[in-house]
């Protein structure tokens, strides 16, 4: 039986900080007490760290199968351990498109013999696949991913009869990119009239426009509602659909959730200039209205969950013309940094960042004994050093493609510790390999 003991770690968990010790007993989290007097394997003296629920990033790009000179289940889940996130869910737009049972299952295969954090993937919905949809076991898979609006593949379910069908006979989670595509296509075609083949990357979130949003979020809450159906809606990036969201009830009854990404609550459409592609994501990053809109939702529970929506692309498609750079950006290694960031900011609390991004995703999700520092459950856990300034540059970049929209920050905190499951994976700066994540399993 092995065991590691934390001792004397300030615990932030269920809306509470106080110090405690933390005895791990093959891989679950056997007892916790202000002092615990146990002989362990390994002890960890916690002493002026902050101990958190691992992190549960509810989207990730990982790029495997098909795209994998972006990034891979390995390497990304290694910089994701490294920035404190313990388990991911993935999406479905691979190559091939994750559409099919056999196909969501070699993915799983995969991440069993590669992934370093826990993992789940999403089965993919399209306009004609409706039947393998419906296979899908709720117990086993996080849920069902369906582009409402063309993102990156070929995965755009524009069809308003599948679209009801799915929303009327889902018996699980659907997650939803909300974007409209008669809209976007309509901008496209107005800015290349005005400007011609060289639109520059600030015109991005005037095309992928706060509309386009609204319209898509909006018809997705009207079909949950008619449906009864559990809806969660992916990377929200406009103040005006925070509204439409409901912060009266408790999450666990919730049927229509929704999530804010690391880059809605940090850039702007100000930061183009300097970044340019660099945060061209989907949907685009927008006014400093909205991403201090959305953190205000977040804050008061009208947005329940914070994500990374980490999805890299290699340096030389990034500095492509706009018109052909692809959207999306890596963020796994950087997601806990930056939201402590914004709490040394006065702008988040250190107990609001493990609601958001543990409790929560387990909650939603109904994610079993994970998410929470409770006895019993797994031991996937993260120690911060809230007070240890680093820079971000390539040579602690761990993403695949080797680049970061943070390249040029200092944060102040710094992930010391990330516990897998009850296996220490990362202890202040080198990532221990060798034991694998276990697969997500949930509560339905």
């Amino acid at each position: 039986m092995s065991t590691i003991l934390i001792k004397a770690a300030t615990i932030v968990n269920e809306h509470k900080q106080y110090v405690a010790d933390v005895l791990i007993k093959d891989g679950l989290i056997d007892r916790i007490d202000s002092v615990i007097d146990h002989q362990a394997d390994e002890v960890i003296n916690a002493e002026g760290l902050h101990l958190l629920p691992g992190c549960i990033d509810d989207q990730v790009h990982f790029r495997e199968p098909g795209l994998t000179y972006k990034a891979d289940i390995y390497s990304e889940s290694r910089a994701a351990v490294a920035g404190g996130i313990t388990s991911f869910m993935e999406m479905p737009n691979t190559v091939p498109n994750t559409l099919t049972q056999e196909l969501l299952e070699d993915k799983y295969q995969i991440a069993s013999r590669n992934s370093l954090a826990n993992y789940s993937f999403f089965m993919g919905a399209s306009n004609n696949n409706l039947d393998e949809v419906l296979r899908t076991d709720i117990s086993k898979v996080c849920g069902i991913k369906v582009f409402m609006g063309s993102s990156t593949g070929n995965m755009l379910v524009d069809d308003p009869h599948t679209l009801e069908k799915l929303f009327a006979q889902s018996p699980m989670l659907i997650a939803t990119h909300c974007e409209d595509e008669a809209t976007i296509k309509s901008n496209l075609a107005h800015y290349k009239q005005l400007l011609g083949e060289n639109i520059p990357v600030r015109m991005h979130p005037k095309i992928r426009s706060a509309e386009a949003c609204y319209l898509s979020s909006s018809m997705a809450v009207e079909l949950a509602k008619k449906h009864n159906t559990r809806l969660h809606i992916l990377h929200i990036s406009t103040e005006r659909e925070t509204h439409l969201f409901d912060n009266t009830i408790p999450l666990k009854d919730k049927r229509i959730t929704a999530e804010a990404c690391i880059h809605h609550l940090w850039f702007t459409d100000a930061d183009y200039d300097i970044k340019g592609n660099y945060i061209k994501w989907n949907p685009a990053v927008k006014t400093e209205a909205d991403r201090d809109g959305i953190l205000r939702a977040v804050l008061d529970g009208r947005i329940d969950v914070i994500a990374t929506d980490h999805a890299p692309h290699t340096i030389e498609e990034k500095e492509q013309p706009y018109l052909q750079a692809p959207s999306g950006g890596p963020l796994v290694q950087h997601a806990l940094p930056a939201m402590l960031e914004l709490y040394h900011h006065g702008k988040i609390s250190l107990e609001q960042i493990a609601e958001k991004m543990a409790h929560n995703v387990a909650t939603l999700f109904q994610i079993e004994k994970r998410g929470f520092i409770r006895e019993g459950y797994w031991a996937d856990l993260v120690l911060v050093n809230l007070n240890k300034p680093w820079n971000v540059n390539k040579s602690n970049i761990l993403y695949k493609c080797n680049w970061s929209p943070f390249e040029g920050n200092t944060f102040r905190s710094q992930v010391a510790y990330t516990l897998i499951s009850g296996n220490l994976a990362y202890a202040n700066g080198s990532l221990i390999e060798g034991k694998a994540g276990k697969r997500l399993t949930f509560n339905r």
